[in-house]
């Protein structure tokens, strides 16, 4: 019977690496060799959607419902997801409990003339597709203007050079594995702009009912990150947050604390509810639903429809 193990992906330059990386690892960890490893390119529904927010056509699970069908048909072993692009509800027989060591989660500016933030011309036109990233750098710079780019990251740059954008913000995990960082022009602390919850994680998902995936997941979790992980994705599962949901999560471990910080903004952006809190590591689940209880009870429901 064959051993060979099949890595479902997103068919993106940046999906492929984080793939790479997924088999690369399991390599190093198991006794499975590279040419036991297949990945397979997936074409998702939201690499078909442009110029529109994902809200609009059935939100984040555009980007894994279709790996997550090739999982379900068991005509792949391995999806792998960028955490932050996953719906925060788990589809009914799969399992996503699997996480490769987390990469940088601070968020970065591209800019023209190489200017911060804080240079930019009033008035400016700044990039994003989240509502999150524009309310934070509203936050920041109210006169700035923000306008929808959707696109892979070579996409985002190029129509940024093309002049339709002074500016795009984008996470520094995707521009750091794409060896781009000579075009960041300003690195944000996790302070100034809250990442989205998971964000710089590579997550893989497998069926509950498939042991031997499992038993081969299990050696390349990475500890630290799974804690990290279920604690900011339980603060999206309280909320029930989507696409449209402006909220961003981060977490550290200190020692033998985690200490998590979580920001929601209301419908319009103008009101912001701020929590930050910490406990001993074996909480690190709690942590992340009483924060989301915290927010869901001070925003009083303004950040939903």
């Amino acid at each position: 019977m064959s051993r060979n193990i099949v890595i479902g992906s997103r068919g993106s330059e940046l999906a492929l690496l984080y793939a790479k990386k997924a088999k690369d690892s399991i390599i190093k960890n198991t006794d499975l060799s590279d040419d036991e490893i297949l990945i397979k390119s997936i074409t998702t529904d939201g690499d078909q959607v442009k110029d529109v927010r994902l809200s609009e056509f059935g939100g984040k699970g555009l980007f894994s419902s279709n790996i997550e069908k090739e999982l379900q048909n068991r005509k792949i072993d391995i999806a792998v997801h960028a955490l932050k692009d996953l719906p925060a509800i788990e589809t009914k027989g799969l399992m996503t409990n699997f996480f490769l060591e987390r990469n940088d989660p601070r968020e970065i500016l591209i800019s023209k003339n190489k200017k911060k933030l804080k240079e930019l011309e009033l008035n400016s036109i700044i990039g994003t597709s989240s509502y999150r990233r524009e309310f934070q750098i509203k936050k920041i710079r109210p006169d700035l203007n923000c306008k929808l780019i959707r696109g892979n990251i070579d996409t985002r740059i190029k129509k940024l050079k093309e002049g339709k954008y002074d500016a795009i913000i984008l996470s520094y995990a995707g521009i750091k594995y794409l060896q781009l960082e000579n075009q960041i022009s300003e690195i944000f602390t996790t302070e100034e702009l809250i990442p989205s919850a998971g964000q710089g994680i590579i997550a893989l998902q497998c069926r509950e009912d498939d042991q031997k995936t499992i038993s081969i997941l299990k050696k390349v979790n990475h500890t630290e990150t799974f804690k990290r992980a279920n604690a900011e994705r339980n603060i999206l599962k309280v909320l029930e947050g989507d696409c449209e949901t402006a909220v961003g999560a981060h977490s550290i471990i200190d020692g033998n604390n985690i200490i998590v910080e979580a920001e929601l903004f209301s419908l319009d952006g103008l009101k912001r509810f701020y929590e930050k809190r910490s406990e001993k590591i074996e909480k690190f689940k709690e942590i992340g639903n009483e924060i989301g209880q915290t927010l869901k009870k001070k925003s009083n429901n303004s950040y939903k429809k």
